[in-house]
């Protein structure tokens, strides 16, 4: 792979076909192509009706936090500049005994690699037995004070156990470390890469969808 070279690891937004979503959403994500310069029409346009946890997407303390900082109040260089993609081989969960040896420092972008890249999103249905965050390795994270974490599915905690995506959320965002959810690291190689990826501006928002692209470094 060339030096040069961005991968982009988002998630692609399909249009006029379903994506996975967080099963307690009220509805899923759907993009409609409203006018097609293919069948005749003057232009192409769409209708992008999608929530703020849809897709790639960062949060905000104030997802869970009632005094939180919002998306638009995000630091710009929050997500821009190093990351560490971290392979994590536990089939279950992202636990502290496979994270300790990693050594992460103060200040760290830190992109969790797990099986989720493999197979999650081979299917547009939202799977329950996907790689997690435990309650353990969100304290550790916090208490290494690093400044953002991102994760291989749609949401960091685990949909079996509602009280632990709560104590995730709330150990990282009430410590102002934003989480990129919905990543996909498939075929990318564990180790230092330059990272981009800005949310979408939105006023006083809980998240923002985003573009995340990140290329190795020396």
């Amino acid at each position: 792979m060339a030096q040069s070279e961005w991968i982009d690891i988002s998630v692609p937004f399909p249009v006029d076909k379903p994506m996975p979503y967080f099963p307690t959403d009220p509805q899923g994500p759907s993009i409609t192509r409203i006018f097609d310069r293919t069948k005749g029409e003057p232009v192409t346009m769409s209708q992008i009706n999608i929530n703020s946890h849809n897709g790639t997407h960062i949060d905000a303390p104030f997802h869970f936090m009632a005094d939180g900082t919002t998306i638009d109040m995000m630091p710009l260089d929050t997500a821009i500049g190093p990351a560490r993609v971290i392979e994590i081989k536990d089939p279950v969960s992202i636990k502290l005994n496979e994270v300790e040896p990693y050594d992460i420092k103060e200040g760290e972008r830190i992109l969790f690699k797990t099986g989720n890249s493999s197979h999650a999103y081979n299917t547009t249905d939202f799977i329950t037995d996907y790689v997690y965050c435990t309650n353990e390795v969100a304290y550790y994270l916090k208490d290494k004070r690093i400044r953002l974490v991102g994760v291989d599915y749609v949401t960091i905690g685990s949909q079996k156990d509602l009280e632990n995506i709560k104590i995730v959320h709330e150990t990282l965002l009430g410590n102002d470390i934003y989480i990129i959810e919905m990543l996909n690291l498939d075929g990318v190689t564990p180790g230092n890469y330059e990272m981009i990826c800005l949310p979408l501006r939105m006023e006083k928002g809980d998240a923002g969808p985003c573009r995340a692209i990140i290329r190795p470094m020396d």
